[in-house]
């Protein structure tokens, strides 16, 4: 055990190499695959989560059952560890500083601040000219109304902190509705009545993401971009590489490596951008962490995102993210599991595997919920077509 936070420099003086502890902040299906990753590289594993019987619990020497406010037990897992990062943003700042205290925090609690405030966020990009869509900052029901009225057109309005897939989210003026003073009370309300951003309606061609990894000593790795496709805010497919022009792809990774500099990560970023019908290329959100829609990195990339996560982590060189192959994947929600009566079902895996280069992924997860993500399929294809057509194929089955 560390005592005291002088050890940190002996933790600080180089890489972190197999036979050290990595800690992972949450204990949800990407510090799951994340910890898979670091146990194969020979590292052990401690996770703090609030869920004792977390998704990561089943692969990790330790789990340390803790909210995300508990400085105490922020700084037991950093003592335990030779290096810590996370898997959710949502982890408070003091508790990422007090791990800090004990061994190497990636990402940091500087970038953390900034990306847990959607707010913050996108007034950090503006301030840096990263491009996004026009938004409002909103404090009260008065100002949301005001900032429906500048933003010209309907508008999602988001929580400035937390919410996910879909999550503290509502919606103003779709489909011809009026925006009243009830609506406007109803959408502030269902954020929570609590502070939030405003986001102009965009008529988007297609919504990409770009994983960029950055380690300690200023090594970068960009990935190529991955498409995705939502249904109810929450991710449905994605694919790798994104159909999209060469030069638009390489103006998205120059994008994403541009922030993380800037940013001077020290793990990955995912950054989530859209593609409007007239060509713009805008960001939408950053995520500090391994990516939903990153999954098929393990097998389109010589380096999937986990491996990267724990070599960034550790200040190991990074791998190399060349292309190997296309690959799509489906995300798999407690849906699939449950009938319309809500009784439980056995999906028909053996169906959904008899299609060539498709793989099941599943996250241990006790519990299906609708609209809870239990797992994955992956496949790969001659094209990027080919591969989305066959995950979906295969998902049909199930």
């Amino acid at each position: 055990m560390i005592d005291t936070p002088a050890d940190l420099l002996e933790k600080l003086s180089g890489p972190v190499l197999p036979g050290g502890t990595i800690g992972i902040f949450g204990g949800g299906q990407l510090g799951r695959m994340m910890g898979i990753a670091a146990r194969s590289m020979g590292y052990k594993v401690h996770v703090l989560d609030p869920d004792p019987a977390c998704s990561a619990g089943y692969i990790a020497d330790t789990v340390i059952e803790a909210g995300w406010n508990d400085r105490w037990a922020a700084a037991n897992l950093a003592r335990e560890s030779s290096t810590v990062t996370l898997e959710i943003e949502q982890v408070s700042i003091l508790s990422l500083d007090e791990a800090a205290r004990w061994a190497p925090m990636r990402p940091g609690a500087a970038m953390l601040a900034i990306i847990q405030d959607r707010v913050e966020q996108k007034d950090w990009l503006n301030k840096h000219g990263f491009p996004t869509g026009p938004y409002r900052a909103v404090r009260s029901q008065e100002q949301l109304g005001e900032a429906v009225k500048e933003l010209a057109g309907p508008v999602f309005v988001k929580s400035a902190r937390g919410g996910y897939d879909g999550r503290g989210q509502a919606k103003l003026g779709f489909g011809g509705d009026v925006v009243d003073d009830a609506a406007i009370l109803q959408a502030w309300q269902d954020v929570g009545a609590t502070d939030c951003v405003a986001e102009r309606a965009l008529d988007l061609a297609k919504e990409i993401s770009v994983m960029v990894a950055r380690a300690p000593n200023g090594e970068v790795r960009v990935y190529p971009p991955a498409e995705n496709f939502h249904e109810n805010q929450i991710l449905s497919w994605s694919v790798i590489p994104a159909s999209v022009p060469d030069e638009l792809a390489a103006r998205a990774q120059n994008i994403a490596g541009e922030i993380a500099d800037t940013f001077a990560l020290e793990g990955l970023l995912a950054v989530e951008m859209f593609i409007t019908t007239d060509g713009q290329l805008l960001v939408n959100e950053l995520a500090p962490r391994p990516h939903n829609s990153y999954h098929g990195s393990e097998r389109a990339c010589t380096t999937g995102q986990f491996e990267q996560a724990i070599r960034a982590a550790c200040d190991l060189p990074l791998g190399d993210v060349s292309m190997v192959q296309p690959t799509a994947i489906a995300n798999l929600l407690g849906d699939v599991w449950l009938n319309d009566d809500g009784t439980e079902k056995q999906p028909a895996f053996d169906q959904a595997l008899a299609i060539p280069g498709v793989r099941l992924t599943l996250y241990e997860k006790l519990k299906p919920r609708k609209g809870r993500k239990m797992g994955h399929l992956s496949a790969v294809g001659a094209t990027a077509d080919e591969a989305r057509e066959r995950v979906l194929a295969a998902k049909a089955r199930l």
